[in-house]
């Protein structure tokens, strides 16, 4: 039988879960890593971030990432997080370009990636955070617009409620925050030190994992960080 410390958990998507804009504690997954390591009864975490991943990247890579990491013999883990879809809402050259993935498109490719996924394995999926639109365009080329952002979060929720899949709003919920803009790089995009806490204190109150997890809620502290 495997007992929960032998549980895994994916944590798959792009800049967000890798932690860019944290020097101090690695991101919001890392400082979730960290604090799970310090429970003998956490399951074990892996951050799986990388930089500008959208939607099509991810479907290509995440089977492979999920086969290779359970660890024990004739074991795969058992539950995967999903942070993906802001990159997907960029838009090319000017506000008004095309986007990296039409809404329609990225609707589509969600729904058929969740389907693959949970037929595998436990599946939960985040929403997406806002961005400072006054620092557009980001790398000279891509504007992202909370308008597209809300759109976005809007197709990941019907989707996850269609098919029963655990769903984390974050877009509303940030926006509304007074420091919000405090929270972000000067890029406009990537949260800072203090935006990444406030994502892990989130994510860590968050019933459904907590329950996957078999970790009861606790009061929200930071090891090791600010």
């Amino acid at each position: 039988m495997t007992t929960n410390s032998n549980k895994q958990l994916l944590i798959i998507g792009d800049s967000g879960v890798y932690g860019w804009g944290d020097p101090y504690g690695g991101g919001w997954a890392e400082r979730l890593r960290q604090h799970w390591l310090s429970l003998p009864s956490a399951p074990v975490i892996y951050p799986l971030g990388i930089r500008g991943d959208g939607l099509e990247k991810v479907a290509r890579r995440w089977k492979q990432e999920w086969l290779v990491r359970g660890e024990l013999r004739r074991n795969l883990p058992k539950a995967i997080l999903l942070s993906i879809g802001l990159n997907d809402t960029a838009r090319v050259g000017r506000p008004d370009g095309r986007p990296q993935l039409t809404s329609e498109a990225f609707r589509f490719g969600l729904y058929q990636l969740l389907k693959d996924m949970s037929a595998c394995t436990k599946v939960m999926v985040m929403g997406l955070t806002p961005v400072n639109e006054v620092a557009m365009p980001f790398a000279d080329c891509l504007w992202y617009a909370n308008s597209y952002g809300a759109i976005y979060e809007s197709q990941i929720e019907e989707v996850c409620l269609e098919i029963n899949i655990p769903y984390l709003s974050l877009h509303k919920d940030l926006l509304a925050e007074p420091q919000l803009n405090l929270w972000l790089e000067p890029d406009g995009i990537h949260l800072n030190s203090d935006g990444h806490n406030w994502m892990y204190k989130r994510i860590n109150s968050w019933s459904p994992l907590l329950d996957w997890a078999q970790l009861e809620k606790i009061e929200n502290k930071t090891p090791l960080f600010n």
